[in-house]
């Protein structure tokens, strides 16, 4: 079917604003298919029916809106504390002085600037490749621009198990930056990975991460959005996981005008564990988005979705969230959440919960709900002596427990929630 006029010049003009990177090596043509598929799709509009609940226009423009620089006070970023091999970008700029060398026992890591100029390269098979497949029931044009467009990003190969996390560090300093990043990152079997990423990135920010996670490896990411406020940013999360790997993403929001977050996961392997989970506080001019789409194709497997959304001042929140179980993936133990905290009349929350099953041998759930402070654990609280603003942060936190616990490591754990504390401290006057 052709495309409708408007989406068709939209498109149009998106793409003549940017320039197709040629490098010479094997990743010129990945990237010619990924911009003609672009093309074929169109990019979204509010008539897309997994958009509907979420304005595309300043994700599809030509130039991004402008977004001020924040000012954090003096805080420190997230996971400074944490041991870590740190890699920097600067407005999608990658930033050498800044990041850490990249050499690291039981992992390769490379530039997908430098990588991509090469003949041959064991990214080859995997860039493009899990987004290309994600397109399908839905089509995700935003992820296939990246795919085509991205300048940078970073290819990881993990074969043991690295002594410390990977972490990605993303800092916004001009008010009209719009980045692509393109991370691949390939676990062998029985090898293990935690990657960390945080910061506001760009005004307008547009990445993709792939994942391939072979039998018996596992992988943990753990990322922290924010926090200038006036940002924008489409996440794309696409993950194919083997026999008995364990693949573990939680996701951390605070402030952000418009946050798009997507998760695209394959469990193709029996035995294989997903968990998706997040935690978003919005306060004002707030949108936040979570899609997430899980398929079941192998026996025994096990998924989690897990999202707490906290909104007040008019902030909207959004969950789309579907399981599909495949005829043979007998055995499946689907489980998806989705609620929300409204601290004021004025938010709202949109949800959009979906299962598709095909097996008969299979326990899937799937529960959404939206609701205010439960006025009788407030009052118990504040019997207690708690003041009225925090026993309503300890009610908060309580709420956005089930996510956060969703994390692997007490001490990222740890670290999440007193980031959580600080934002909600910051709010009580």
């Amino acid at each position: 079917m052709a495309l409708a006029q408007a989406k068709l010049d939209a498109t149009e003009a998106r793409l003549s604003s940017l320039s197709l990177p040629t490098q010479g090596g094997w990743l010129d043509a990945l990237r010619q298919d990924a911009a003609a598929r672009v093309r074929a799709m169109g990019l979204p509009s509010r008539r897309d029916e997994y958009w509907k609940y979420t304005r595309p226009d300043t994700l599809t423009a030509a130039d991004p809106v402008p977004a001020a620089l924040f000012d954090t006070q003096g805080e420190l970023p997230v996971f400074t504390e944490t041991e870590r091999l740190k890699i920097v970008f600067v407005d999608g700029v990658f930033d050498p002085q800044a990041s850490d060398d990249l050499a690291l026992e039981g992992i390769e890591i490379e530039r997908l600037a430098e990588a991509g100029a090469k003949d041959i390269h064991w990214a080859k098979d995997l860039y493009g490749a899990l987004e290309t497949n994600g397109q399908k029931p839905v089509e995700r044009p935003l992820a296939a621009l990246n795919t085509a467009f991205a300048e940078d990003g970073i290819l990881i190969r993990v074969t043991g198990t690295p002594s410390k996390p990977v972490s990605l560090v993303y800092f916004h300093r001009s008010e009209s930056s719009d980045a692509m990043l393109h991370h691949v990152v390939k676990l062998e079997e029985g090898a293990q990975l935690t990657l960390l990423e945080n910061g506001p990135a760009a005004a307008r920010f547009n990445k993709v991460l792939e994942v391939e996670v072979a039998d018996r490896a596992q992988f943990h990411h753990v990322r922290a959005q924010g926090r200038d406020h006036q940002r924008r940013a489409a996440t794309h999360i696409f993950a194919r996981l083997g026999t008995q790997s364990v693949f573990k993403s939680f996701t951390m929001t605070a402030n952000g005008v418009l946050t798009r977050n997507e998760c695209v996961i394959e469990l193709t392997g029996d035995d294989a564990i997903a968990h998706v989970a997040g935690a978003c506080m919005g306060d004002g001019d707030f949108h936040h988005d979570d899609t997430v789409f899980i398929t079941h194709d192998a026996q025994n497997c096990e998924s989690r979705q897990v999202f707490k959304k906290v909104l007040r001042n008019g902030a909207t929140g959004v969950f789309q969230g579907k399981i599909l179980v495949q005829p043979d993936a007998q055995k499946t133990d689907g489980y998806q959440i989705s609620q929300s905290l409204l601290l004021d009349d004025d938010s709202q929350f949109l949800a959009k919960p979906e299962l598709e099953i095909y097996a008969d041998d299979v326990a899937c759930s799937h529960g959404s709900t939206s609701g205010a402070i439960d006025e009788e654990a407030l009052f118990y609280l504040r019997s207690r002596g708690v003041p009225t603003k925090e026993a309503t942060d300890l009610l908060v936190l309580s709420f956005l427990a089930e996510a956060v616990e969703e994390i692997e490591s007490e001490e990222l754990r740890d670290e999440i929630v007193s980031r959580l504390e600080a934002w909600l401290a910051r709010r009580r006057d």
